[in-house]
């Protein structure tokens, strides 16, 4: 190996240690943000709905309630849904937490949070949404809301934490998904029946309130 070989490889090592040393310093600076956060919820959905639309609408009616309900709401703190969320929850006197991910394109927090904290790692982002949440709810979204959707249900699957309610918003987004889950999953045995009872399906903020008021006391 020649010397400038070496010194690549120890640069590179150099570079990775760092790497840690910066995760570690986001995982004690979220654990230190969210450190008084009481009971919350975590609410997922798309950043492209616009302000004013129906669904934005419902989502803030949504958070509403459950603010009123004693839950602080926890989002991604950025546009579309997730504003509608804390809008709601900011707005109904609860409490708005927004955990915002630096992005390469830009994405802005928005202006209804009270609790605010920005994450480089998704991967700690989401330790975040996991550790400070009694319930989900999953909006209308894109990957980014799968994303969060199936972190949780492989948590709880494989018992690595203790389950939690989690809660689909709207039955015509969500059928195409939750009817292929019957029929190629649990048909061709990648999952069990139980596994499809870790999430359940619902229409209107008023039932997704009620559920979780009555599967998560205050």
């Amino acid at each position: 190996m020649s010397r400038t070989q070496q010194y690549l490889i120890d640069d590179m090592s150099i570079k990775e240690s760092w790497r840690l040393f910066r995760i570690m310093a986001e995982i004690v600076d979220g654990f230190e943000d969210l450190s008084d956060i009481g009971p919350a919820v975590s609410v997922f959905g798309s950043a492209r709905v616009a302000p004013g639309s129906p669904l934005y609408e419902t989502t803030v009616r949504l958070t509403g309630l459950l603010a009123k309900a004693g839950y602080d709401v926890i989002t991604g703190g950025g546009p579309g849904l997730m504003e509608a969320a804390n809008k709601g929850a900011f707005e109904a006197g609860g409490r708005s937490i927004g955990l915002h991910i630096e992005l390469p394109f830009e994405q802005k927090m928005n202006d209804y949070l009270h609790v605010k904290t920005s994450f480089r790692y998704f991967f700690v982002r989401k330790v975040m949404f996991v550790k400070y949440a009694l319930a989900y709810v999953a909006l209308p979204g894109g990957f980014g809301t799968l994303d969060e959707l199936f972190e949780a249900l492989v948590l709880i699957q494989t018992r690595r934490i203790k389950p939690f309610p989690i809660v689909l918003l709207g039955r015509d987004f969500w059928s195409g998904l939750t009817d292929w889950f019957t029929a190629r999953l649990l048909a061709d045995g990648y999952v069990s029946a139980e596994n499809l009872e870790l999430f359940t399906v619902l229409d209107t903020p008023e039932e997704v309130a009620a559920y979780i008021k009555k599967h998560v006391i205050v």
